[in-house]
């Protein structure tokens, strides 16, 4: 089988600083103006200056002297860093070289023209539209990609018959084909005049009822089905990792969060509630906020602020909101977070919700389910549909990615939301625009 030859954007450099070791049995090029991108990156603080560091540093360990005619790192990869040699001219390449982009593209047209099978891996889907159109094959890096689309949503119905509902309310096996469901799936039993919600349990091969609750959680109640898996999921401490999915509006946040004050305050199963949320701002950023960090987090973390504020008024009444807000807060058991701030931190006994989790990349998820110690339980919410980050996408991000890798798991659980509860307003908003 012949070796195909892998140019490397930056791009993928930055978004996955081990891609280096994915490209088994071929041969990976690095061209030298994306070593120039990625040091002028390197400074940063945030994730892309982090894979910029990690990236130069492993190729600094492994270079030889036959850096430029190829080393072999593992895998059967072959790893060469590309110099162009200066003559003058652009040997026929037919874009400017006053970008970084085509200068990239540059160097895999004359690996191409030397008669070499190159592919361009970028992240960047003009860079791959404009590698097609002179004749340079172009991939999206896939290596940390699930498709979205592909995702199972976490509640499945399946039509049964009036004696599968019997058998699941006196505790029997049923008799339907319940192999193909992961753990904790649930399923809606659906008959001709009835239906039956339960939770698949992977370790006994049948379905379950759902946790009963004897009153609203801190004011509020499941308004639809998927409300109602998702609040079992939250209420079971086994399970130690959820994922949420929907529109704004569905609940998602608002769900955790009530659920989390009944595990902190009313059950103590937990020591505090830590929420987190990216910086990534909604259209226009205003600009650097004054104030201590804790001032500047009030801004991002006002969505947290007024569903606390809601459910603390739907507890104790109107008017009364704001106190119960303002107890909760001074009690310590609540900590609001940036999610750059998690990194190297050791978290045992929280109940951690990370809201906006779609403009999470997967190494920072991952470095944020890693963080989790003994006892706690992690939610991240989102909706890949609507991605502030401009190097993510509905298949990349870090929550498809996640629920994509843990849906086998039995410590695992998952739903998505389909309906818009927040206000007519708003659901009509989510349908039409």
């Amino acid at each position: 089988m012949s070796h195909k030859t892998y140019v490397l954007d930056t791009s993928v450099l930055l978004s996955d600083s081990t891609c280096i070791k994915n490209f088994t049995g071929n041969h990976v090029v690095i061209p030298m103006y994306a070593l120039e991108e990625l040091d002028r990156m390197k400074r940063f603080t945030d994730e892309l200056g982090k894979n910029a560091r990690a990236v130069l540093r492993y190729i600094d360990s492994v270079k030889t002297a036959e850096f430029e005619s190829g080393i072999k790192i593992g895998n059967d990869v072959t790893l060469k860093v590309f110099v162009e040699t200066r003559n003058g001219g652009k040997n026929g390449f037919p874009l400017s070289l006053d970008k970084p982009g085509n200068r990239i593209l540059h160097s895999a047209y004359l690996m191409k023209e030397k008669g070499d099978d190159v592919v361009i891996v970028s992240r960047d889907s003009l860079l791959r539209i404009r590698a097609e159109a002179i004749g340079i094959a172009a991939e999206d890096y896939k290596f940390l990609k699930d498709s979205f689309e592909n995702l199972y949503p976490g509640l499945r119905r399946v039509p049964a018959d009036k004696k599968h509902i019997d058998q699941f309310y006196t505790g029997g096996q049923l008799d339907i084909d319940l192999k193909d469901f992961y753990p904790n799936e649930y399923c809606l039993l659906k008959t001709s005049d009835s239906e039956v919600l339960g939770k698949f349990n992977k370790k006994k091969k049948s379905l379950e009822p759902l946790i009963k609750t004897q009153k609203d959680i801190w004011g509020i109640k499941p308004l639809n089905r998927q409300q109602e898996c998702a609040v079992d999921l939250l209420l079971r401490d086994e399970i130690k990792l959820v994922t949420f999915v929907g529109q704004a509006g569905t609940g998602k946040t608002l769900l955790a969060l009530a659920c989390g004050l009944k595990k902190v305050f009313d059950e103590d199963v937990y020591s505090r509630i830590l929420i987190s949320r990216p910086i990534m701002p909604l259209g226009k950023d205003i600009g650097y906020l004054p104030g201590t960090k804790e001032e500047k987090l009030y801004h991002w973390m006002q969505p947290i602020y007024d569903n606390l504020e809601f459910l603390c008024e739907t507890t104790c009444g109107e008017g009364n909101g704001v106190e119960t807000k303002n107890y909760i807060m001074e009690s310590n058991k609540i900590e609001m977070e940036a999610v750059t701030y998690i990194r190297g931190r050791t978290l045992p006994k929280m109940y951690i919700i990370i809201d906006e989790a779609q403009n999470l990349t997967p190494h920072e998820v991952k470095t944020i389910i890693s963080r989790a110690g003994k006892g706690t339980k992690v939610i991240l919410a989102g909706d890949p549909s609507q991605i502030d980050n401009p190097y993510l996408d509905k298949d990349s991000n870090g929550l498809t990615y996640i629920i994509s890798k843990f849906r086998n798991q039995k410590i695992f659980g998952h739903m998505t939301f389909e309906t818009t509860e927040r206000s007519q307003l708003s659901a009509k908003a989510a349908e039409l625009l």
